[in-house]
């Protein structure tokens, strides 16, 4: 049964969301459950075990506890034997905890669901991973399965997929506080960059980039500092949760391929807020900018939830001919359109694509038409709101 999260916004609780992804039963797994700030993780956790001891290591008082002597968790486990789920919330604060629940998971049964919204601690700092006995899951903002009736996508392409912001009546307000946040508790809280200002602008910066292909060395002269240092800030984003790549699909190229990954944030709303954007109107080009990255946001949410082995990558030619999205080795091929009419030129790039690689199963665009139908040569053209419907279905 999938849980159900509440909000807590004093200006939301306008809607409750029933979330897609299923965690494990009450000591069955010890498990990673990793998502960007505000997705609903601990909401959906404390839904999910109601029972379990809980560690915040965002109150001050638990994260001294932990971090001056992480084997009392040891000790009170031994005290309390009756105890089989404990939750850890923002583990990565306190990576030294990885070693106490990898000897409690082997040796006294307890069963561990781990948090955190930034695995850079954890992924650098040579922290225990527990030798593979951890499951990964990762909740994502909201999804259109999620939303059901409160569905609404130009609501989401301008406010985002946050389940608190999606539902605040002053959502442009909440933006600017999320990446404030970010900044003083994600960056500089952890010490991740030496001059955060320049940083600060990096992000004004690259927030222009999303859905693009990446130039580090135009970003670096804009921002005043060398490549090497703008990589490493696409890595702190992609470390701490707030974007990820989309890499090129490289499998047995006819002809010359972009290997170049794209570059995606975990949020439009974020972007916008970024960016510096006033409301995003349908028919213009930024407007299809946030619906690319809203069918990227579906696809990856699916293939996660699924607990799919498949791959998402781009396609891109040399001469400019490209495929928004690939799934798996040519099993789905999908491009996004922001467009109520759909015409030959929106699909040059699914037709070139079987031409070069007729393995591919399926075509389809996802746009703003009203009604879903069949192309002559057998391209689905299916509208945004029946896709993330059934978005599921196309992934299992």
């Amino acid at each position: 049964m999938s849980q159900l999260m509440g909000l807590n916004y004093h200006d939301s609780l306008k809607f409750m969301f029933d979330r897609a992804l299923v965690l494990p039963a009450a000591g069955t797994e010890t498990f990673f459950l990793w998502g960007p700030r505000q997705t609903g993780k601990s909401t959906l956790l404390r839904s999910t075990y109601q029972d379990a001891l809980w560690l915040d290591l965002l109150k001050a008082d638990q994260f001294r506890r932990y971090m001056e002597r992480p084997e009392r968790l040891r000790g009170e486990l031994e005290a309390a034997p009756h105890i089989k789920q404990v939750v850890i919330d923002e583990v990565q604060k306190v990576p030294a905890l990885l070693d106490e629940v990898h000897w409690l998971h082997e040796n006294r049964g307890v069963r561990f669901a781990l948090c955190g919204s930034s695995a850079r601690k954890v992924k650098h700092g040579r922290a225990n991973l527990l030798g593979g006995r951890a499951v990964r899951y990762a909740l994502f903002g909201l999804v259109a399965r999620e939303l059901g009736t409160a569905f609404d996508l130009d609501r989401l392409l301008n406010d985002g997929f946050l389940p608190g912001i999606y539902n605040a009546r002053r959502p442009r307000r909440l933006l600017a506080s999320y990446v404030a946040d970010y900044l003083k508790e994600e960056v500089a809280a952890e010490g991740l960059v030496r001059n955060l200002p320049v940083f600060s602008e990096f992000l004004n910066v690259a927030a222009l980039s999303d859905t693009g292909l990446i130039n580090l060395s135009s970003i670096g002269r804009e921002c005043g500092v060398s490549s090497p240092t703008i990589k490493g800030y696409f890595d702190i984003l992609v470390d701490t949760l707030l974007a990820s790549w989309l890499p090129a699909w490289r499998r047995r190229p006819k002809r010359r391929i972009i290997g170049a990954a794209k570059f995606y944030f975990a949020d439009v709303g974020v972007v916008n807020a970024l960016a510096r954007r006033g409301p995003l109107a349908r028919r213009t080009a930024l407007y299809g900018q946030a619906f690319e990255s809203w069918v990227f946001h579906e696809l990856s949410a699916a293939l996660a939830y699924a607990d799919s082995f498949e791959e998402l990558s781009h396609w891109r030619l040399a001469s400019g001919v490209e495929v928004d999205f690939i799934v798996g080795d040519m099993r789905l091929a999908v491009e996004a359109k922001a467009t109520a009419k759909v015409t030959r030129d929106h699909l040059r790039g699914l037709r070139q694509l079987r031409v070069d690689h007729p393995e591919v199963e399926r075509l389809m665009v996802i746009c703003l038409e009203e009604r879903r139908r069949l192309t002559d040569d057998g391209i689905e053209v299916m509208p945004a709101a029946e896709f993330g419907s059934c978005v599921g279905g196309l992934i299992v």
